[in-house]
């Protein structure tokens, strides 16, 4: 108690001291403090962020209302060095007397500790210095302003401003904007001096961005310039640049209006002192050249290999250590071919794709062969990267299994295996951890290991004794993965030996879209200590001597008044289950031991999987810095289809249990399905509205009426559900009875607001929705389980605030959720009942959850 009333009265002291903190402290004589700009448009305060961008001055920050940066650098000396020697010069002899107790090096020291100096650069730096007004500022913004509104067609704008005083030192500047009407496009009419690039205007479908009736904008006539030149340089004119297209308006005569001419005027060409014009010329590709080891060193040796291949021509300075196809393959500039910047762009993303060179250089020369000169020879010069090369990392990790661990990873990469462009990717991996939920009889604090080894062959293009070009072309820069990989997990859950193998195909349909196909991805999970099930999911142990307690009749299941491990609990469940105890089918303890053992039974049983499966993604987002887009995945997968087939078809033996097995070993069967749905907006000054939706589910069937532990799906955690930890949600109204919950349906619903607080420290208010259900599988408990709509009541629901900081290349996230509904109590007492600190769930993560 007593600590928690000081942490209250040091509270209450530091917002009593922020709160006293004057404003305009460090506001001059004569000055005034910027607090608010408001823009009024012909009588009209507006909100329009674009035309606030244009001002030069904007009122200090605030979190909340509280203009928080603002008082922290009120509060710091902006001087700390100067006071700290003031304070020896209004008190004689104390430097003296200090410098006997410590020394004089030391004294002089102190000004500089965090003590005396560092918290004062501390606040300064963090804080933001008032904003005072300048009339100059003001004035450079107006014009701003008046070209801001010119730009978007009114003509005729008048521009002044006005300052009004709200307090002492504190004062408002009102930019008055009258624009009068704006100016609405009407005839639009084109004057294109070369005739072929008037032909190619006139063939061109894609729709003009200057439209007669729209009002005018100066954004138009640049994305029309844009767009006239894609067009061009896609259609031969390599030498045709945005410079050339300009606009001629009249407004003379019109009330309002404008007429535009759209000019294209002849090439310039410069020679010398003097320059000409002529018509523009359409190019065609007559030669391209490949240098497959160009270096700056070796650009002037002599060529010593060559080799043509359909019509490209492939030059080394030393021999040839390429099959000619992996190069060509993704080089989309044809001998014969119109002059396109699209195939130029597309063929250096395919060779970059490559990575067994450094970004490809491609330049085009006029070939003097061509009398006509309208021919273009393209180069292509390529960079190789080293064969060989080897890292190495060390990280400390943090997941849903472990609480902290150190992993570290070594990897090699060999680059063009088989002389086709191929790599061949070598990662070996060990890790070492603590977690509280492990079993742990020796109370070590690393109680968790791995280790694995894992190859990755990637081949650039679609793998397959059948061509594939007419259904994925190159152009969607396909490649091929074969992956394999071993793993060995110790003291995690029962011990395992994971070992996994597959083959894919990728392929980017368009250019923001990807498509992935596996083939075959095969799984197999042995578990080495079944018998430490109960030792592990202790909540099921718990729940199975609660019941022993009191119906078991065997003295040998119980040692000490508990069953024992593992004899006892499977002697225990083996006699219920086969009425030798008082337990009847029907009882609610009968039933409870019942679930028990079938969630022990497929928690323990060795897993095959044998699954194909597909993957599209389609997304908006054109780079790191854009907010305002949308991203769609959605996964299909089926396993165990082909083995159950190959099984019938060879009229194989079913085992006892009546399903097909593979080396002893029952095979999963399933079906399962997602979809992704993230949606951003961005509301501008730094503030973000993103929601992400997903639904998943897994049948079972055939072979098995249950899914795989590494195929089922969990909830909560720091990218899900951040009230709740992993695994501890659901399945649900069971308020997760298990110590690892899983189920084979999940809906998940989040939306997050993400506001700037200050400097790189942002902010979050989160709310996150789902939960999981069993379906369609061999759970009986019927609070697991998703039986009708209306157990979308069990939608757990929680919510809280987070801070970011942004460090460009990552963000670092911290999150605290709270339980706002939870649909493990009873129906009318869900709401906010665990809504305190006490229960809220503190997560930790990298980069923003969705």
């Amino acid at each position: 108690m007593k600590n928690n009333s000081t942490k209250i009265t040091a509270f209450i002291l530091i917002a009593i001291l922020i709160c006293a903190c004057n404003a305009v402290k460090r506001v001059p004589d004569g000055k005034n403090l910027l607090v608010k700009n408001n823009i009024v448009v012909n009588g009209k305060n507006t909100n329009d962020e674009n035309a606030s961008n244009q001002l030069y001055q904007k009122p200090n920050g605030t979190l909340l209302g509280y203009k928080l940066r603002l008082n922290l650098y009120n509060l710091a000396n902006l001087n700390p060095d100067s006071t700290y020697q003031a304070k020896f010069k209004n008190h004689p002899g104390l430097y003296e007397r200090q410098a006997k107790l410590l020394s004089a090096k030391q004294v002089d020291r102190l000004g500089q500790s965090f003590l005396y100096k560092g918290i004062h650069e501390f606040l300064k730096n963090t804080g933001e210095p008032p904003v005072i007004i300048d009339t100059a500022r003001t004035k450079k913004s107006l014009q701003r302003l008046k070209f801001y509104y010119f730009n978007n067609g009114y003509f005729n704008v008048s521009t002044d401003y006005t300052i009004d005083s709200i307090a002492r030192k504190k004062a408002h500047i009102n930019y008055i904007i009258t624009t009068g009407p704006g100016y609405i496009l009407d005839t639009i009419k084109t004057k294109i001096l070369t005739p072929a690039l008037d032909s190619l205007y006139k063939t061109n479908t894609d729709p003009s961005f200057l439209k007669s009736g729209n009002q005018y904008k100066t954004t138009d006539f640049e994305e029309e310039k844009n767009r006239i030149t894609t067009y061009y340089r896609n259609h031969g004119a390599y030498f045709f640049q945005p410079t050339y297209v300009t606009f001629d308006i009249d407004t003379i005569g019109k009330k309002h209006k404008a007429d535009v001419t759209l000019i294209i005027n002849n090439n310039n060409i410069q020679e010398r002192d003097s320059s000409r014009t002529e018509p523009f010329k359409l190019y065609k590709i007559s030669d391209v050249n490949i240098y497959t080891d160009y270096s700056p060193a070796n650009s002037k040796s002599k060529i010593n290999d060559s080799t043509t291949y359909n019509n490209f021509n492939l030059y080394s300075y030393k021999k040839l250590k390429y099959k000619p196809r992996a190069i060509t393959d993704a080089i989309f500039i044809n001998k014969g071919s119109t002059y396109s910047d699209t195939r130029t762009t597309l063929s250096s993303r395919y060779l970059n794709n490559l990575k067994i060179f450094n970004y490809p250089s491609i330049q085009y020369e006029v070939d003097k062969r061509d009398s006509t000169a309208q021919s273009l020879i393209a180069n292509v010069f390529l960079t190789p990267r080293k064969k060989y090369s080897f890292g190495a990392t060390l990280d400390v990790t943090h997941s849903n299994i472990q609480d902290f661990g150190i992993g570290a990873s070594i990897s090699q990469t060999i680059r063009n295996v088989f002389n086709r462009a191929e790599t061949l990717e070598i990662s070996a991996r060990a890790n070492i951890g603590s977690s509280k939920d492990m079993a742990n009889p020796n109370n070590n604090f690393f109680n968790v290991s791995e280790y694995g080894l894992d190859l990755k062959l990637n081949f650039p293009r679609i793998l397959l004794p059948f061509g594939t070009e007419k259904i994925i072309p190159k152009r969607m820069i396909p490649y091929t993965s074969i992956t394999s990989g071993f793993s060995k997990q110790q003291n995690i859950g029962l011990d395992k030996e994971n070992f996994t193998g597959g083959i894919s195909y990728n392929w980017s349909p368009k250019r923001y879209n990807t498509a992935k196909l596996e083939l075959l991805n095969a799984q197999y999970v042995r578990n080495l200590n079944p018998n430490n099930y109960f030792n592990v999911y202790t909540s099921s142990y718990n729940e199975l001597n609660g019941i022993a307690s009191d119906y078991n009749k065997d003295a040998g299941n119980m040692q000490d008044g508990d069953l024992t491990i593992p004899t006892g609990t499977t002697n225990f469940t083996n006699q219920v289950l086969t009425d030798q105890t008082d337990l009847k089918p029907g009882m609610d303890e009968y039933k409870d031991v019942q679930s028990i053992e079938e969630r022990r039974v497929r928690l323990t049983e060795n897993d095959f999987i044998l699954a194909t499966s597909y993957t599209f993604t389609k997304t908006t987002k054109k780079d790191l810095a854009d907010n305002t887009f949308y991203q769609f995945k959605t996964k299909i997968e089926s396993a165990g289809t082909l083995l159950s087939a190959v099984s019938s078809i060879a009229k194989l033996e079913k085992n006892a249990n009546g399903n097909y097995s593979i080396f002893n070993l029952e095979y999963s069967e399933y079906l399962k399905t997602e979809f992704d749905y993230i949606k951003h907006w961005d509301f501008g000054k730094e503030k973000v509205l993103a929601v992400r939706s997903f639904f998943g589910i897994a049948v079972p069937f055939g072979n098995s009426d249950y899914i795989p532990f590494s195929r089922s799906y969990y909830s909560g955690g720091s990218n899900d559900n951040r009230a709740w930890q992993p695994y501890s949600l659901g399945p649900g109204s069971t308020n997760a009875l298990n110590d690892f919950n899983e189920a084979n349906m999940k809906i998940g619903l989040s939306a997050e607001f993400r506001f700037k607080i200050f400097g790189d420290v942002k902010g979050a208010l989160f709310a996150d929705a789902g939960n999981i259900w069993n379906v369609f599988d061999n759970v009986i408990d019927d609070k697991a389980r998703f039986n009708s709509l209306n157990d979308l009541d069990e939608i757990a629901l929680g919510s809280g605030f987070g801070l970011r900081y942004d460090l460009s290349f990552f963000v670092i996230r911290l999150d605290l959720g709270f339980k706002t509904y939870n649909p493990a109590h009873d129906e009318g007492d869900r709401w906010f009942k665990e809504y305190n600190f006490g229960h809220s769930v503190l997560n930790f993560g990298i980069n923003y959850p969705f």
